[in-house]
């Protein structure tokens, strides 16, 4: 069997082919390529392969159709938009994610920005190297504040559970409500969640029914000063809409890891210069822990597959 593997997957090369070694024990072949979005390179790295492995690069349908001997997608992410799945169903292929590598990654970075934003960490920051002082910057606590969690999956959760840590009351919302989610959180619909909370945060996938779900009719209910943190999809937020609610002054920050397209941006992408906003270049999963993990993972959904028995299948 050939597996291709179309980016790095953040680790060292002793750990990769410590993974890869009894692959080719076995008989197998595995070839590593360095990320492209070249749709003929990639068809040309594909070409053969009975399996294919990326982390967050984009796999379009033009390359997939061209992949005649493709059975399998290992996706080492936890968000599956950038594989078009729709041209990998009509080929009969089999995709799986690496669903809960980047859990405490994602929901430690996500509390961080709270963090930051409430004690003006960035501006305190460059006063002090600048020989000024923290005047008119006295910031806030986390402690007694209300978060709304927007998706209570394993990161949703896990943010949750920290925020209370820190004294905060949570509130959730979410299309498919759980009945096993701690005493502490309490279910409300979305628009309420939006007016309640002092710190919105997202951990819902993309999806059609997501899309723009914070649009600006939503992003007008949240209370004046309220903060939004996004470590889920850019595609979730009507960036336009929390430009304009940034500007006007009327949130009072945003912390960002995703947007609506990846890193790196275009100088001129309005949450750039938007006041009071924290911007990070789509890292909230990548830790060393979570990179050793994620690795882990996807090689078991490679095993588990060739095996018979798909495991974290998306399709």
């Amino acid at each position: 069997m050939k597996i291709v593997l179309l980016e790095s997957l953040g680790i060292s090369e002793e750990s990769l082919q410590r993974r890869v070694a009894p692959l080719l024990q076995a008989g197998h072949t595995f070839e590593a390529y360095p990320r492209t979005s070249d749709p003929d390179k990639l068809a040309a790295e594909c070409a053969g392969a009975q399996a294919v492995m990326l982390a967050n690069m984009p796999l379009p349908g033009s390359v997939i159709e061209k992949c005649d001997d493709l059975k399998f997608i290992d996706i080492a992410f936890t968000g599956v938009d950038h594989v078009d799945l729709e041209a990998a169903r009509s080929k009969g292929v089999i995709a799986s994610n690496a669903s809960g590598y980047s859990t405490t990654a994602v929901a430690e970075l996500t509390v961080c920005m709270m963090l930051s934003l409430l004690r003006n960490v960035s501006a305190v920051e460059s006063r002090c190297r600048a020989g000024q002082t923290k005047d008119g910057l006295v910031g806030s606590e986390l402690s007694g504040k209300t978060v709304g969690i927007v998706g209570t999956g394993a990161i949703g959760l896990r943010v949750a559970a920290l925020c209370h840590a820190f004294g905060c009351e949570v509130i959730a919302y979410s299309r498919t409500q759980r009945t096993d989610v701690p005493d502490y959180i309490r279910y409300v619909p979305l628009d309420a969640l939006m007016a309640l909370s002092d710190i919105v945060s997202l951990h819902c996938p993309l999806t059609e029914q997501t899309r723009a779900l914070i649009n600006e009719q939503r992003l007008a209910l949240m209370k004046p000063g309220a903060l939004l943190i996004n470590a889920a999809r850019g595609g979730v937020v009507d960036t336009k809409a929390l430009a304009d609610a940034l500007e006007s002054g009327r949130l009072g920050g945003a912390g960002i890891d995703v947007f609506d397209s990846e890193p790196p941006l275009a100088q001129d992408h309005p949450l750039l210069h938007t006041p009071n906003t924290l911007v990070t270049p789509h890292v909230a999963f990548a830790t060393a822990e979570s990179m050793e993990l994620r690795a882990d993972i996807v090689f078991d959904n490679l095993n588990q597959w060739m095996q018979g028995h798909p495991v974290r299948r998306v399709l």
